[in-house]
């Protein structure tokens, strides 16, 4: 009897390793996939991110592109709180303005994508632009991605370096699209958030990191998020310095005062509408919801332009005075 005992013990005892090691090892790999810095072949194919073709040319061939290589773009830098160097492109409005719009852009994406709303800003609505690339993105410095929540306070320090740049009576507004978007509204609610930012537009944001790895988790690979996500997250405070609980969009929403304009495909199978709807819900300030039918991630600017640029304008010239 004592020897069956022995056996058992012995058993749980290895059982407990090979589980450990298998969890240790799916760790290092779902952050090796997601969040270390490097190519993403995994989402390429991927059947959540097809765009119809009007999405496409626009993105690939849209005359914004070369907009964008026709401007006359200011490289600004800047040190983040834990000594990265950052990497962006200012553009002052043709005529002299007190405005501004950050413009912040996907996972991985770079700045000059950003473009595809800057030329808008700049053009139409005659706005001082500034276009950052997020640590890890781009020219800016940085071994892995913040999915927004590093990033918000990088965000904040761009602001309070173009308040400085400008002046006090510079009036901001925030435009992020996917991890953009995620990244403006983590910032909104931040008691380090300058006064000067008067306007937030989402374009296709998650409400967290968790939540959004647990939805891709089970839809890519048909796993659970417990415990392999979570000890990815611990794996990601380690070593990027933030956890995927804490990144979180929705508890800032609700505690924000600026306004936010959502916006939402309501075809999106990567990032769920309802995610947008909820964190429409919550907010705590004065918040709109635009859901566009038949978009799919990203693809609302490209399927419904005019009616979100007349929408976005109304939204912006109530808040931006």
């Amino acid at each position: 009897m004592s020897t069956i005992k022995i056996h058992w013990k012995k058993l749980l005892v290895l059982f407990s390793v090979v589980f450990l090691v298998i969890q240790v090892a799916g760790s290092f790999f779902f952050y090796d996939l997601a969040v270390k810095r490097g190519p993403k072949e995994y989402l390429q194919g991927n059947a959540d991110l097809k765009v119809s073709e009007k999405t496409k040319q626009l993105y690939t061939n849209g005359h914004w592109k070369q907009w964008v290589a026709n401007q006359e773009f200011e490289l600004v830098s800047l040190t983040s709180r834990d000594g990265l160097q950052l990497s962006g492109y200012y553009l002052p409005a043709a005529q002299p303005t007190d405005k501004l719009v950050i413009l912040t852009h996907g996972y991985l994406g770079h700045a000059k994508q950003m473009g595809l709303f800057g030329q808008y800003y700049h053009e139409e609505l005659n706005y001082n632009i500034f276009m950052p690339d997020a640590r890890g993105h781009g020219k800016s410095e940085g071994d892995y991605y913040g999915f927004g929540w590093p990033d918000r306070l990088d965000l904040i320090d761009w602001t309070d370096m173009f308040v400085q740049k400008l002046g006090p009576n510079t009036e901001v507004a925030y435009h992020g699209l996917s991890m953009g978007a995620a990244t403006v509204l983590m910032a909104s609610g931040e008691d380090g958030l300058p006064a000067q930012v008067k306007a937030i537009i989402a374009d296709s944001p998650y409400k967290s990191v968790y939540q959004l790895f647990t939805y891709q988790m089970n839809r890519m690979f048909h796993l659970p998020a417990f415990p392999l996500l979570d000890g990815t997250s611990a794996l990601t405070k380690i070593r990027a310095g933030y956890s995927f609980r804490e990144a979180s969009a929705l508890k800032e929403v609700q505690k924000t005062e600026i306004p936010i304009f959502y916006v939402h495909g309501k075809s999106d199978t990567f990032v769920p509408t309802e995610m947008a709807e909820e964190l429409h819900q919550k907010t705590a300030s004065e918040s709109e919801l635009f859901l566009v039918a038949n978009a799919n991630h990203g693809e609302a600017y490209a399927l419904a332009g005019d009616t979100y640029r007349k929408k976005m304008g109304h939204f912006l010239d109530r808040y931006m005075k």
